[in-house]
């Protein structure tokens, strides 16, 4: 079993521990020296072999020989970025390769990715502890807090966009965990609750791809957060093609299945206090290879994702501030880009059984690459869309902490709480009914479930004709069900 725990709020550390032969249980704190051995490791980071995007022979073997191979060093960092598995080649069988010809091209990989890692990624002011699970390397990031801006730094243009939406999803999950803890741990005492931190579930994927869960419960301000990074690839049969080309036009029809590649980050936040809204997150990138392309272009990419609200109690300004940070982060790459996204929102998280939407709405979009409709003539290339994806990311934690600041210390009664868990039973009905996400990986065999269901409450409640929200009542109950009834302009 493979474990990751994370600290108390001043340290977050993570541990990786695998064996070819035994799974290991590693729990370690911070504070807890590690044996280094000389000579000093390298600082690696998201580095691309080209070579492997045009041969069949499959880089993983040799640098997992190479990473098991280098000793691992003192760890003390106060957030950390772990980079992501890449996937830039498909699982080959070393059987089908000569003896000869694999070892030739085994030593080669070894000497170039340390070359390059030295030569490119090289940083001697850090040192550097390779996880030792294949292909995952957990990057020590001298001791300064993520941003955003440190992401940036980061990225490396000359990288496959997969490597490059790994990466800054991964970061991103980092930032939004800090964020968050950090909040726990300034909220003021409440005689239950202690402040709750992070869980991280890192988790491997036996058919291709792994992830990492970040859940928190029990806490002050937060019921429950859950924080989720997948990484995956594996083949597109022909059915699932066809039946991702009814929600992805771009996507062509091939008889043979097609290997693919997915990855974002999806957050969920459900607040203690009534008064508090809900939020959710989800920022992805799929691409679906061209194995005849020697340059290892894909056949068919786009980015999703977007950002909504769900209070259980309306606040004007709490809709206007959050729609005006997404609206801000929209408005640098294109104008168009929030009403659309905005009106598409509305549209997508919508409980037709119940005549009303899940929530105050935000940005949703989909299938968003060059040749989207919305771009017209001007065809954006795929870094200009990435660099839209990055700001709207970013824009999350400025758009939500600030209503969670002014709101989780608010008192609140029994009939509010009873009042928050039925607005929480609409918000499990929307994700296990409609859902588009949680019904296609519930739908994939091998599915992670833990990770699927992350989203839902630990407690909703359905009422038998609740006289909650009635017509006519005058309750701050009812003024939210007659928000949630029609669309709104909260920009003016």
């Amino acid at each position: 079993m493979t474990r990751i725990e994370w600290s108390a709020s001043s340290k977050i550390h993570r541990s990786i521990s695998h064996c070819r032969t035994t799974d290991i249980d590693s729990r370690q704190r911070p504070s807890e020296p590690q044996q280094a051995s000389p000579p000093t490791l390298l600082q690696p980071n998201f580095f691309s072999f080209p070579l492997s995007l045009t041969t069949t022979m499959s880089f993983r073997q040799p640098l997992r020989c190479c990473r098991t191979g280098l000793q691992t060093a003192r760890v003390n960092a106060a957030c950390r970025a772990p980079a992501a598995r890449a996937y830039s080649s498909q699982q080959s069988n070393p059987a089908s390769v000569g003896k000869l010809a694999g070892l030739a091209v085994s030593s080669a990989a070894v000497a170039f990715s340390l070359t390059m890692a030295y030569n490119y990624y090289k940083r001697p002011d850090n040192v550097a502890k390779l996880d030792m699970v294949p292909n995952v390397v957990a990057i020590e990031t001298g001791g300064e807090n993520w941003d955003p801006v440190h992401a940036r730094e980061q990225d490396d243009a000359q990288n496959p966009m997969r490597i490059r939406m790994a990466t800054w999803v991964t970061n991103m999950q980092d930032h939004i965990v800090k964020g968050l803890e950090s909040l726990e741990a300034a909220a003021p005492p409440d005689g239950e609750h202690p402040p709750a931190t992070f869980f991280r579930d890192h988790w491997i994927r036996p058919s291709g791809g792994e992830g990492s869960s970040c859940v928190l419960s029990g806490g002050r301000v937060f019921e429950k957060a859950g924080v989720n990074v997948s990484i995956v690839e594996g083949k597109l049969s022909k059915a699932a093609q066809a039946q991702m080309r009814n929600d992805h036009d771009s996507i062509p029809l091939s008889d043979e299945p097609l290997p693919y590649f997915a990855t974002g980050v999806s957050i969920v936040i459900h607040p203690r206090n009534p008064h508090a809204p809900t939020t959710h997150l989800n920022y992805r990138y799929f691409e679906l290879a061209n194995p005849k392309d020697p340059n290892g272009e894909p056949l068919a990419w786009w980015f999703g994702g977007g950002a909504d609200l769900t209070p259980n109690y309306f606040y004007e300004e709490d809709a206007v501030h959050f729609h005006q940070m997404l609206k801000d982060a929209c408005d640098k790459h294109d104008a168009a880009y929030y009403p659309t996204y905005k009106k598409w929102c509305d549209k997508y998280f919508y409980l037709p059984h119940r005549g009303e939407t899940r929530g105050i709405g935000g940005i949703f979009f989909d299938d968003l690459t060059t040749s989207s409709s919305i771009h017209g003539d001007k065809k954006p290339s795929r870094d200009e869309i990435f660099e839209f994806v990055k700001s709207a990311s970013s824009a999350f934690l400025p758009a939500y902490l600030p209503i969670v600041q002014r709101r989780h210390t608010q008192k609140y009664d029994d009939l509010q709480r009873r009042w928050q868990l039925v607005r929480r039973g609409r918000y499990v009905e929307f994700n296990l009914l409609y859902d588009r996400g949680t019904k296609f990986g519930l739908n994939i065999p091998g599915a992670r479930v833990e990770s699927i269901l992350m989203s839902l409450p630990e407690v909703a409640r359905w009422e038998y004709m609740t006289p909650l929200g009635a017509q006519g009542s005058g309750t701050r109950e009812e003024e939210l069900i007659n928000v949630l009834k029609t669309t709104h302009d909260w920009i003016k």
